[in-house]
């Protein structure tokens, strides 16, 4: 069901406007399954409806502490998937950004561990333990808890990033990795240039959407992971296109 109620997500998002007479044929439905899925995401926020049909809510950026609690499950079972990636001795960056915020509790256990990042509670979670912490310099940008920096502010070019776990509110074939603000973008694409390795953790709800900035393109990315709600459609879409996708099973992380 949550499987379908996403890819109807999708379906209304590409088309901006739908009758649901018309989501029934498409996904081989009744009326009364769509009714009750559209109430799901009407409920989430997802869509509005009107006069025998639904249409899409563009989405807008939240500050960080609304959207914590967003696609919870979604959020810890990508974080953990990025962390046991982790090997112990690595000098690792970890993006501001709800879900990789998740990835804290995960790296307590790796040994000579360095991570830096811009994300203020990723920082604060490491205090006391034995991860050493880097925390680039700049501007501190209020809704976010974060730090975004410039050549001018912090110099890059020093660090020697073995892996990047990068967040994004957008992920498209034709757009590549987005992001709401410029600052986040430009922090990102700095570390994007000089990791060896680089991740996206995003779930599922980001993808074939793009938002207002353009981070890089998807040839700049080594893997996305991301949660098993993920149509096959798209993943399939996304690997016709040489893009390497890791899915995380929630309900394993969950029992």
């Amino acid at each position: 069901m949550i499987e379908r109620q996403h890819q109807i997500l999708q379906y209304v998002r590409q088309h901006k406007v739908v009758k649901l007479v018309t989501l029934t044929k498409e996904f081989n439905v009744s009326m009364e399954t769509i009714r009750r899925d559209v109430q799901q995401l009407m409920h989430d926020k997802k869509i509005e409806k009107f006069y025998g049909g639904i249409k899409y809510i563009e989405p807008v950026e939240g500050i960080i502490d609304q959207r914590l609690h967003e696609q919870l499950a979604e959020k810890i079972a990508i974080a953990k998937a990025c962390a046991s990636l982790v090997e112990n001795g690595e000098c690792i960056f970890v993006d501001s950004g709800t879900t990789t915020y998740q990835m804290t509790p995960f790296l307590l256990n790796k040994e000579k561990l360095t991570v830096v990042t811009n994300s203020l509670p990723i920082a604060f979670d490491l205090i006391g333990s034995n991860i050493e912490v880097i925390l680039i310099g700049g501007k501190v940008r209020h809704s976010e808890k974060s730090v975004t920096s410039n050549e001018f502010l912090f110099r890059f070019e020093h660090l020697n990033i073995n892996k990047a776990f990068i967040c994004a509110s957008g992920v498209s074939i034709e757009k590549g990795i987005s992001d709401f603000s410029l600052d986040e973008a430009i922090t990102r694409k700095q570390i994007i240039s000089i990791s060896q390795t680089v991740y996206v953790a995003t779930d599922s709800s980001k993808f074939n959407k793009d938002v207002a900035i353009q981070v890089c393109p998807l040839t700049d990315i080594d893997v996305i992971i991301t949660d098993n709600a993920l149509s096959k459609k798209t993943i399939q879409h996304f690997s016709d296109k040489s893009i390497q996708i890791k899915v995380v099973n929630i309900e394993e992380n969950q029992s």
